[in-house]
């Protein structure tokens, strides 16, 4: 068994020959890409697989459209998406660009009512579900949530990130009171936070699609954009073939600058090929081509007083009923963004999509309160607002 510092001295070496290659130009970056996606593409047919792009925002549109631009057609390597939970925009795009759609296992509202709130960030929720739902088993785990003491495995560490922040301790840490000796508090009805919706509206019908076709994705990832998965895409490069997880990340070492700069490059290529995606779209009957490939969710790709590349409007797209990072938004937050779209839709998501046991109708509106994010006056400077979903998954930072 390998000991913790020889695990730690390797990761340390990976990471740091990663960030190098973050440090280079960004035309080099699209090379590396480029490369990386034939060489994955070359070792899948070796193994008998099959390859798809996993299609949701921005960056995997730009990583369908630059391996579309490299002369790999749909049937060879198709798009797919529960396009569902997108905004309409994006889904207007995924249609034009031929994505194949994939229906969510559960609707949203069964999942706020059985499973809770996708709240804060989807690392704290799933150790908020932990310490509200104890076992034998995860004993050791929700120890370290409270207390940030790792077991063998961990090196005997104290103080490590699997300790979650004091202000979310403080408001939901109180489900190990007893058992940690601590004096947090638990939320009230209705305040449940899990980490559960990904996996069936996205993770699950994705995964068996692929399962089915025999077929690894994919995935529009960056390095940079930090959370979970940032350690990995250093550890790991961007092409990865384990036991249990295959894929493809052509964009780990992207900066945000990198994909809105090749977002721009194949817009433009969208553009002078238009008729041919016209002719493999899915568009509904007397739909039109868009003219961008860049959703109308984002605005325009425009620098910004300082020079640097920006969306002029979202920067992250997701799903409407998502609340990951929306404790680090400025208002007019993507909740306000709702209430101007659809005011009739914000006030089903804030105040009436989940029912108490006495039949008291609740959503959103609850949870915010609860966690001190404001939502009920209307704060409408859209012009000047950005929604950012930037860091979400990096919330052991804030």
């Amino acid at each position: 068994m390998i000991s913790y510092e020889e695990r730690t001295k390797d990761y340390a070496e990976k990471i740091a020959a990663f960030q190098v290659k973050q440090k280079q130009p960004y035309e080099f970056k699209r090379r590396y890409a480029e490369v990386r996606i034939k060489e994955f593409i070359r070792e899948c047919a070796v193994r008998g697989l099959n390859c798809h792009v996993s299609v949701g925002g921005l960056d995997s549109i730009t990583l369908l459209m630059l391996i579309r631009s490299m002369g790999y057609t749909s049937s060879d390597i198709p798009g797919v998406s529960v396009s569902s939970l997108e905004d309409s925009s994006v889904q207007t795009v995924h249609r034009a660009l031929g994505v194949e759609r994939l229906k969510p296992y559960k609707n949203k509202v069964d999942i706020l009512q059985e499973f809770g709130f996708p709240v804060i960030s989807k690392e704290v929720a799933a150790k908020i579900e932990l310490l509200a739902n104890p076992t034998e088993k995860n004993k050791t785990v929700r120890h370290a949530i409270i207390t940030g003491e790792t077991g063998e495995y961990g090196g005997f560490r104290k103080g490590t990130r699997m300790k979650l922040a004091d202000r979310w301790l403080k408001l939901f840490g109180g489900y190990a009171n007893e058992e940690e000796g601590v004096d947090y508090c638990v939320p009230p009805n209705g305040v449940k936070v899990s980490s559960q919706c990904c996996y069936w509206l996205k993770e699950k019908p994705a995964d068996d699609w692929a399962r089915a076709n025999n077929s690894v994705p994919f995935l529009g990832l960056m390095a940079s954009e930090g959370g979970r998965r940032q350690k990995s895409l250093m550890i790991n490069g961007c092409n990865y073939f384990g036991k249990s997880t295959t894929r493809s990340a052509p964009f780990a070492i992207f900066m945000r600058q990198d994909i809105l700069t090749l977002a721009q490059e194949m817009d433009c290529y969208y553009r002078e090929h238009i008729d041919r995606f016209a002719k493999t779209s899915k568009l509904r009957s007397g739909e039109i081509m868009p003219e961008s490939i860049i959703p109308a969710a984002y605005g325009e790709i425009k620098r910004d007083f300082s020079g640097k590349l920006r969306t002029t409007k979202a920067q992250r797209t997701g799903c409407s009923m998502c609340g990951f990072g929306i404790h680090m938004e400025k208002r007019p937050h993507r909740f306000d963004r709702l209430r101007e779209r659809n005011p009739k839709e914000w006030d089903f998501w804030m105040n009436r999509c989940c029912k108490d046991p006495d039949g008291t109708l609740y959503g959103w509106g609850r949870v915010l309160d609860y966690i001190g994010v404001g939502w009920r006056d209307e704060v409408f400077d859209m012009e000047n607002a950005q929604l950012s979903f930037d860091d979400i998954d990096n919330e052991e930072e804030t």
